[in-house]
């Protein structure tokens, strides 16, 4: 994902002519210089239509390199100065009088004439005014960042902000044409004394420039002052470092029982990891500190409850390379959203006086004792080996038990946690042996068989298959897709890193009615630390996903779920989704039978709710087949959250939306009111991508979400691409679950099942796929 590149019109370029950036300009009559006009023409004589404004002819409208003389004040007043270079204006004469013109200077060389081939080294949508070239859309691979290069040519006060390199009216492009001095104006005969002549600015030249020289004082005026010369900022100085706090001395031991923190001491002083975010650098200086409260029980039958509290604060910096998000440019105060979508209770970044960008987090956590992350939980399975233990698989403890005491020190991947949190073991452990026995419930196949819960006869791959568009992708660990399918749903690893290697891997098929024989994964896992390694292809085409390799934006290979942290109750059964956290993703590079360039295809996922984030960027659907953004067009998924780098929806999310590459849209504008947040338990979200067509000569895409439990899929968007850049589309066909084309993977979110066509699907397909379901989920 990249940000896009800002578009402006006539206010734009009204803005720029009077100098000012961020403020509304007074208003201008339509025709006078300034004012706006059309094309045609429209303006006052004298003056020329540029870019819908009203400017003086370029010639004409030039600043002079030398001074034109004073005029000659007739009736008793003098007439006003010429006008220098890049000096300051003469003053104005008394007012006894009108003033008579002044001789011309000669303009300097360098300006544009108007000509385009004047500016045609500024890009697309440059334009000559009387200031100079300048342009609107960032040169490409050379956007200005702050620095005087690529504005070098441009003289002081140029500056380099979201357009590109500007400068304002009445600078020069070259640093030598510093104009002298205006004259003042002389007193009017018989007329009131005139105001002294304002001092002209100086010429800037590569040292630096020579101050123009005050205009002579009119009789009883005052004479004009240069002006002042600016300081330079403070430099900032370093934050102090926390107390420390030292880690545990490890000796392992047996932690069943409960357990109450005493006392905590956990510093946060280092390099926190934010490249597994997909921000632009792959860490930042972090200082801070974290408390504990709470107890943790662990059970003896590997499972543990956790009513602890995590709270605290950190602070960092975030330097200009930091500033992108799956290289999509970010504005400092839009940063909180990656490091909320970390776990952080609260984020906030601005940028202070220097320019530097300066961010703060609070935690307040409950779960995940110690440790700050998305994923954390007030309940799961834990494992020991030696002295480290491991919660979920996701958090790793160095721990000590001596005695009735417990020390942790928390490792977490991301965040640099130095200390300890000490907890004293409160009663008896509880007597986890009846859960055990439970397991018999868990597993009286009986009632998860015998019930013979009905699912659909006729299955999403049947159904698009009839109309025309065969399954070419067809994913789930929770049902079969297609009645034509006879292999297993998906793989889990046992015993192995969450990498992908190693450990003991067992297929996972469905039973009679479809669902997941969720048994043989319970069996299989037991309470060992297990993962989902394949997510099998039910097309027929082979197009399974395994875990995502290292990409532009996330430039480390990513993480398998960890196969037992969904479980969901549908028709009777326990089955397994996937849950996506950060650092979490599948892809598949050699995909085959997909949509590829401008070509049509239907995608739909089936996802959770209330389990989402702001981050970049949880998708099912058609990406890149090398892991980079190749720009516009060059991929369509399904994404679902409530991020708003690029665009928006209604209200504050969470929206079905589509990835169409550096932009999630949903709609063609944003925000797109008609896309409202979407809060089921089980929510479907599909995107339809049509070819160009004499009906949709600028393209055609769909979106449609909708209750998976009940009821029909609303359409908050069918029409045109957002812009030209999305027409024709360039797909490139491979397939992603749970990050963005460039494997940018900073995103959460809940995946049970998803299928992709090479074939824009009618309505009535559509909802015939949403009644089957509903009649899976609903139950």
């Amino acid at each position: 994902m990249r940000w896009l590149n800002l578009e402006f019109g006539a206010a734009s370029l009204l803005s720029l002519l009077v100098g000012c950036s961020g403020n509304t300009p007074m208003p201008m009559p339509v025709g006078a210089e300034g004012g706006p006009c059309t094309a045609g023409g429209g303006c006052d004589p004298g003056l020329v239509c540029l870019s819908r404004v009203c400017v003086r002819p370029p010639d004409s409208a030039m600043p002079s390199a030398d001074g034109g003389a004073k005029g000659a004040g007739t009736g008793g007043n003098a007439g006003s100065g010429g006008r220098s270079g890049t000096g300051g204006h003469g003053g104005v004469g008394g007012n006894g009088g009108s003033a008579s013109g002044d001789a011309a200077g000669s303009a300097p060389t360098g300006l544009c004439t108007g000509l385009p081939k004047d500016c045609g080294s500024y890009w697309e949508q440059s334009a000559c005014l009387a200031v100079g070239c300048y342009w609107d859309n960032l040169v490409p691979n050379m956007p200005c960042v702050g620095t005087p290069w690529p504005c070098s040519h441009f003289t002081a006060p140029s500056s380099c902000d979201s357009v590109g390199c500007t400068w304002q009216a009445g600078t020069g492009p070259d640093a030598s044409l510093g104009g002298a001095g205006g004259a003042g104006g002389t007193a009017g005969i018989d007329g009131t004394s005139g105001p002294g002549g304002r001092g002209g600015t100086g010429g800037i030249t590569p040292t630096g420039g020579t101050k123009g020289t005050g205009g002579t004082k009119g009789t009883g005026g005052t004479k004009g002052t240069g002006g002042t010369k600016g300081t330079g900022g403070t430099k900032g100085t370093g934050g102090a470092g926390g107390a420390a706090c030292a880690n545990v001395v490890p000796c392992g031991g047996d932690v069943v029982g409960t357990w109450t923190v005493t006392s905590s001491c956990l510093t946060v002083t280092g390099d926190m990891d934010v490249a597994s975010v997909g921000l632009g650098c792959p860490t930042v200086p972090v200082t801070g500190s974290l408390q504990v409260t709470g107890t943790w029980t662990a059970n003896s039958d590997r499972t543990y409850t956790d009513e602890t509290t995590t709270t605290g604060s950190i602070a960092f910096p975030l330097a200009p390379s930091c500033l992108s998000v799956s290289s999509a440019l970010l504005e400092c105060s839009r940063a909180s959203i990656i490091f909320t979508a970390l776990g952080w209770k609260t984020a906030a970044c601005s940028t202070d006086a220097s320019g530097q960008c300066n961010c703060s987090c609070t935690a307040d956590q409950t779960g995940g004792i110690g440790a700050i992350s998305p994923w954390a939980s007030s309940s799961g399975r834990y494992a020991t080996s030696g002295s480290r233990l491991t919660a979920d698989d996701d958090v790793d403890y160095s721990y000590c038990v001596s005695a009735n005491t417990l020390t942790l020190t928390p490792s977490p991947t991301n965040l640099p946690v130095t200390g300890t949190v000490a907890l004293q073991k409160s009663g008896t452990s509880p007597g986890t042996g009846g859960m055990r026995a439970t397991g018999g419930a868990a597993g009286a196949g009986g009632s998860t068989g015998a019930g013979g819960a009905t699912a659909p006869a006729i299955r999403p791959c049947d159904i698009y298959a009839k109309d025309g568009g065969p399954c070419v992708a067809a994913h789930s660990t929770i049902r079969r897709l297609s009645s034509a399918y006879a292999g297993p749903l998906y793989q889990v690893r046992v015993g192995g890193s969450k990498s992908g290697t190693g450990g003991a891997t067992a297929d996972i098929g469905f039973l009679a009615d479809g669902f997941a024989d969720s048994a043989v994964q319970d069996v299989a896992c037991g309470a060992d630390p297990c993962t989902i390694s394949i997510i099998y292809d039910q097309s027929g085409l082979g197009n399974h996903l395994t875990v995502a390799p290292a990409g532009g934006a996330k430039k480390t290979a990513d993480n398998e779920a960890n196969a037992k942290a969904l479980p969901v109750t549908l028709s009777g059964h326990q089955v397994y989704g996937v849950r996506i956290t950060p650092g979490i993703g599948y892809r598949n590079n050699q995909a085959v039978g997909t949509a590829t360039g401008d070509n049509p295809e239907t995608i739909y996922m089936v996802t959770s709710g209330d389990f989402y984030n702001s981050g970049c960027c949880f998708d099912y659907g058609n990406a890149e087949t090398n892991n980079m953004d190749n720009g516009e067009g060059a991929a369509e998924a399904v994404y679902f959250g409530s991020c708003t780098i690029w665009n928006k929806g209604a209200d504050m999310g969470p929206w079905v939306m589509a990835d169409l590459e550096n932009g999630l849209w949903a709609g063609d504008v944003s925000p797109y009111e008609k896309n409202t947040p979407v809060a089921h338990k089980f929510v479907t979200g599909m995107v339809k991508g049509d070819s160009k067509s004499t009906t949709y000569p600028d393209g055609h895409w769909t979106i449609k979400a909708g209750n998976a439990q009940s009821g029909l899929l609303t359409t908050p968007f069918d029409g045109p691409r957002p812009n030209a850049r999305y027409s024709p589309m360039r797909k490139e066909g491979a397939i992603i679950l749970g990050i963005a084309g460039d494997n940018s993977s900073a995103a959460q979110g809940n995946f049970f099942e998803g299928v992709m066509t090479a074939h824009y699907s009618s309505h009535a397909a559509d909802d015939a796929v949403q009644a089957g379901i509903v009649a899976a989920y609903g139950q």
